[in-house]
């Protein structure tokens, strides 16, 4: 794998970003915040063809995880990991929309859950493309991400094997977006320590600060080119839970850095920050978060009965 973005993947993501200062962004995610689901923007990504790469002769699955890195990172409200790669990477290109990812267990909420119209569910060891019961659906107050407990009609199997594919596809992108929060939020923090001045001097000029910030830096490199290598292959169950893995274990330490660095305003809505790390605690803990990423890392390399 090449570590350099393609002129086709660089020219790639300045169109999208073009799109995405338009039309995300903070101010956008606190526009739509009660519906939690932009559709306007979803329109905007379809029609500019970035929701069909992972399946486009000429780009693919690594280029669709950049579109969802970005989408994240912009807070767009998109369920964009089901729309751009997994539901492309299950052949599941024409279902109504919004689509969502789920397991078959009612007591987990789900992403989106509220304004969702099918998902890809994992029942009993198979994926299976269902339609939401909406009239049913119960969304729970929280931050970040809206989520709702949600009711599956039958629907269909998508076969055998889809099960493993579900949840190696699901877990590139919990990682895919991951990266894109964690990228965002820290670029938004080292720029307000370059502002926020201690003693006369931006507390950015302090090593103490630069190491740590460097560090999470070093953790976040790790990250994205776990889950691009992921994407890239096609997501082997090894490759996709160890990216998945590291994600949920940087997500706390990056989390943590980051509102450290802001301070009390860091505790505050009305600072962006929480924009970013909102979303990022509720996709660590999702899929069952490290441990469960951890032991799928394992069973994959060592077998079945590795613990």
């Amino acid at each position: 794998m090449d570590f350099d973005l393609t002129q086709e993947q660089a020219a790639l993501r300045d169109a999208l970003a073009v799109l995405l200062d338009r039309r995300a962004g903070p101010a956008r995610a606190r526009q739509v915040d009660d519906a939690g689901y932009d559709e306007e923007l979803d329109r905007a990504l379809d029609e500019a063809g970035f929701l069909g790469l992972a399946i486009e002769e000429g780009a693919g699955p690594l280029e669709a995880a950049l579109v969802v890195e970005a989408v994240a990172g912009a807070v767009g409200g998109v369920p964009i990991g089901a729309h751009a790669l997994v539901g492309p990477a299950l052949g599941v290109t024409g279902a109504p929309r919004p689509l969502v990812l789920a397991t078959d267990d009612p007591s987990v909420p789900v992403r989106f859950g509220g304004q969702a119209v099918t998902a890809l569910v994992l029942r009993d060891g198979t994926a299976w493309c269902a339609p939401v019961a909406r009239e049913s659906s119960k969304p729970i107050a929280g931050d970040g991400y809206p989520l709702a407990y949600i009711h599956l009609e039958r629907g269909t199997s998508l076969g055998p094997g889809s099960g493993e594919r579900l949840v190696a596809w699901w877990r590139v992108a919990l990682a895919a977006e991951a990266v894109g929060l964690m990228t965002a939020g820290l670029s938004f923090v080292t720029a307000f320590v370059q502002q926020r001045r201690q003693f006369d001097r931006p507390i950015s000029s302090y090593q103490v600060v630069q190491h740590r910030l460097a560090e999470c830096a070093v953790l976040l490199e790790g990250c994205r080119w776990l889950a691009r290598r992921a994407a890239w292959q096609s997501a082997p169950a090894e490759e996709s839970a160890i990216a998945a893995a590291h994600v949920a274990e940087a997500a706390v330490r990056v989390g943590r850095e980051l509102h450290q660095f802001s301070g009390a305003i860091g505790l505050t809505r009305e600072y962006d920050l929480q924009l970013w790390t909102t979303r990022l605690q509720a996709i660590r803990v999702e899929l069952g978060g490290l441990h469960a990423h951890r032991r799928a890392a394992a069973s994959a390399r060592w077998g079945a009965g590795a613990r």
